[in-house]
């Protein structure tokens, strides 16, 4: 998700005068410091890796220099599973693997979807700008196809249960773009699919929850809705996010920001996967997915599109609605079966 509602009774003691003027602030999230100095305030708790009903997870480094790793979930099934792949969302800026909203939502999904869940724990903006987050999401699938060649028995527990030929790129908010932007990589590589080159993995779909795309042309959710207790995302908070994480000197049309825009490569010459794309109706984003959704539709692409009743930006992890729970598990139903189909 691109942000989070928090608890400002929540008192983060915060030396503003030792780090100079502050350029960028989401409030109860991030402060950015003119001299660089980034501060997240621990608004969201974070939760060691522990197994729960069903569910076995575990946290593996994937590369120590720059410090991904993954929480790795696999559900008590005696078949073999799907696979996704996930990110989470925080607007690149924010949010980790390990949190408890995160670690919640992702071992439910592991259990009642019947799949193992990677939840990568990518580098973060404005320390690491993009592309950083997308070429940590490749690393991580050639990390796992290079265990797959190796049979490594060190992740026997995981790959032995694992149907590679049934590989899923998920993600929702910054977490979506960066599944899109991943699978739009893949398929840029040569080859007829965006599998080419993946071998013994084989990419089947995309799960894009919310993504969070922007422009320079606000849509009609964008500029006209009230704000809504229920969704996490706001206008300022959105517009915060791609500064922060765009490279230097770009704006909302750059093409990881706005895959619609003019300039960037056209949608029908992309090879992507069969996509689903899950919207809420009482997101800012709704305008800019159905849009989305309609653009590939009209490219010639495969995708399902699910619109959720009442609920806004995050509802899946963040609870903040009535019907939110109920919600959720129609989400989670919708991703049982695409995976599964």
């Amino acid at each position: 998700m691109a942000a989070i509602s928090f608890d400002p009774s929540i008192n983060v003691q915060i030396n503003q005068k030792s780090h100079g003027v502050l350029v960028e602030e989401i409030e109860g999230l991030i402060r950015v410091h003119k001299n660089g100095h980034v501060e997240r305030p621990p608004t969201i708790p974070i939760v060691p890796c522990i197994a729960t009903s069903g569910v076995t997870a575990k946290d593996i480094v994937i590369n120590k220099f720059t410090g991904l790793w993954t929480r790795i979930y696999v559900p008590n099934y005696s078949n073999k599973m799907p696979l996704l792949i996930y990110f989470h969302g925080g607007g690149f800026c924010v949010g980790s693997a390990a949190w408890s909203c995160y670690h919640e939502f992702l071992s439910g999904l592991a259990s009642k979807a019947g799949c193992i869940i990677f939840s990568v724990n990518y580098r973060l903006a404005p320390e690491n700008r993009l592309p950083a987050a997308y070429d940590d999401g490749i690393e991580t699938l050639m990390w796992v196809k290079q265990q797959a060649l190796s049979g490594s028995n060190e992740h026997k527990w995981w790959l032995s249960r694992c149907d590679l030929s049934s590989l899923f790129l998920a993600g929702d908010s910054a977490g979506a773009n960066i599944a899109y932007n991943v699978a739009t990589r893949l398929g840029s590589h040569g080859g007829t699919s965006a599998s080419s080159g993946m071998k013994p993995l084989v990419v089947k779909g995309s799960i894009l929850i919310q993504p969070f795309f922007g422009g320079e042309s606000r849509t009609a959710t964008e500029m006209h809705a009230t704000p809504q207790v229920n969704s996490a995302l706001t206008l300022p908070a959105s517009d915060a996010y791609w500064r922060l994480s765009l490279p230097f000197g770009s704006n909302r049309d750059h093409p990881w920001c706005n895959p619609l825009a003019n300039g960037t490569p056209k949608l029908r010459e992309l090879r992507l996967p069969p996509t689903m794309v899950c919207v809420s109706e009482m997101d800012i984003l709704k305008d800019r997915n159905m849009g989305f959704c309609n653009a590939l539709g009209g490219a010639g692409k495969r995708v399902e599109t699910k619109i959720y009743k009442g609920v806004g930006h995050a509802f899946q992890i963040l609870h903040n609605s009535p019907s939110s729970h109920i919600r959720t598990q129609e989400m989670i139903s919708h991703i049982k079966t695409f995976i599964n189909q």
